[in-house]
């Protein structure tokens, strides 16, 4: 694909709207990780569904901005989201809405969610901005960096966070069940990865770049 990147003057603005999407994602992430579900007779969990999107994001920035910039999204979102992820796992524990007053006393196992995600978004982030970079620049094709990096970033994500959030956890079914889980949580994000999110990191950046020549064509007019 043509090279593209956002002008300087505005990478500060899109860096901030990256941080608030991470955060979102993660809020939502470690609420729906809460809520199981049945696929084809394996347990799964739908947050499965939802953290595929930062991956996105990620790669995005990491193509348009640099290595640097995405790693300081990172940086900038990890805290602010584990303690928003803590207040509102409590406050909707197991997908019910708490009184207030949960807040009050600390709840152990949320927490452990809570930190579980922040690990494995630290690690699995740090990973995928590794191996986009790297697959980027050494092959042409526009899909093997975004691809590349989902299959290990994810893989690395789902192996520490359930391994923190439920080995011997407090929740007899998510104790019993977490490594089967964890197994099919990763073929299920790998596949909404591949099948979907990579096809979309190419109609973004194909459209994000239309969008900066016709500016730039309009800014040369001027």
């Amino acid at each position: 694909m043509t090279s593209a990147s956002v002008p300087q003057s505005r990478v500060s603005f899109y860096l901030a709207l990256l941080v608030a999407f991470h955060i979102l994602v993660i809020i939502s992430s470690n609420y729906l990780v809460q809520l199981p579900i049945d696929l084809f007779g394996f347990h799964s969990t739908w947050g499965a569904f939802s953290f595929p999107f930062i991956f996105l994001a990620t790669d995005l920035t990491v193509r348009l901005i640099g290595k640097t910039e995405a790693r300081g999204v990172i940086a900038r979102a990890m805290m602010p989201a584990l303690i928003a992820s803590y207040i509102v796992s409590v406050l909707f524990h197991e997908g019910r809405f708490n009184d207030i007053g949960a807040l009050g006393e600390f709840n152990g196992f949320v927490f452990r969610i809570a930190f579980a995600s922040f690990a494995a978004y630290v690690l699995g982030q740090l990973l995928d901005v590794q191996v986009f970079d790297r697959m980027r620049r050494n092959y042409a094709q526009w899909w093997v960096a975004p691809a590349a990096s989902s299959v290990f970033g994810q893989a690395l994500d789902t192996a520490v966070f359930f391994g923190i959030a439920f080995w011997h956890s407090s929740n007899p079914f998510m104790a019993e069940h977490w490594g089967e889980i964890a197994v099919v949580d990763y073929v299920i994000k790998l596949a909404v990865s591949l099948l979907l999110f990579v096809p979309m990191y190419g109609v973004a950046l194909n459209a994000i770049i239309r969008i900066m020549k016709r500016r730039d064509a309009l800014l040369a007019q001027a």
